[in-house]
């Protein structure tokens, strides 16, 4: 399989598709990782973070939520970093990445859902805790009991890919990329943990992919 790799540029068409975000967001990370996958060329701006700019006014009115990403491609304006992988691989990779299947497609965004529902209430404390707050600062009981609820949640995908190549099935899927950047966190973040083979078999599989390689291996974790 080949891969179709496009770095940002500036100074763009004004309709050049445009990314609102830093790299170094998991949120944004998913976004860039799709474009990227399926070949969509594309404008990166530094938003939120060391950055800023979330509640200047031009923005709010892009995403009231005053949060990244947020994308926007001739006119139409998308948040939420789920919905926006949906959008771009729908629209320019159907029957690739957005799998055209609807029972493949479906089991690809319920594992999507469960990433943000289930998994991000465990993982968010668990990355705040140790990478964001000082360590005279933590809050030992609240990283204990994330790194517990991750290892319960972690099974959960672990013994779904005994029977599964990828999360929805045999081919890397929109499924796929959220839960390849958290476990991509998980797997940094705690280093006591018990062996799930199978996780691990999967993720191997991601790391080989230079569009994971250039959009979260190589962005500095912070």
């Amino acid at each position: 399989m080949s891969y179709k790799l496009f770095f940002n540029f500036v100074n763009m068409e004004d309709n050049m598709l445009k990314v609102y975000g830093r790299k170094d967001s998991s949120n944004v990370q998913k976004v860039l990782w799709t474009l990227n996958e399926i070949g969509v060329e594309y404008e990166q701006l530094d938003f939120g973070g060391k950055y800023g700019n979330l509640n200047t006014l031009d923005y709010l009115t892009l995403n009231p939520n005053a949060r990244i990403p947020t994308i926007e491609e001739d006119g139409f304006i998308l948040w939420e970093s789920n919905s926006i992988v949906r959008y771009l691989a729908s629209k320019y990779d159907s029957g690739g990445i957005y799998p055209s299947d609807p029972q493949i497609c479906a089991n690809a965004n319920q594992w999507m859902d469960w990433q943000q529902t289930t998994v991000g209430q465990y993982i968010v404390p668990l990355f705040l805790g140790l990478v964001r707050t000082p360590y005279e600062d933590r809050n030992i009981g609240v990283i204990e009991a994330s790194r517990q609820g991750m290892i319960k949640v972690m099974q959960i995908l672990d013994d779904h890919l005994q029977r599964n190549i990828y999360v929805s099935g045999n081919e890397f899927s929109i499924g796929d990329i959220p839960l390849g950047i958290v476990v991509y966190r998980w797997l940094k973040l705690i280093q006591d943990r018990p062996k799930m083979t199978n996780l691990e078999t999967w993720y191997k599989l991601l790391v080989k992919r230079p569009a994971f390689k250039c959009n979260v291996l190589d962005i500095p974790f912070k």
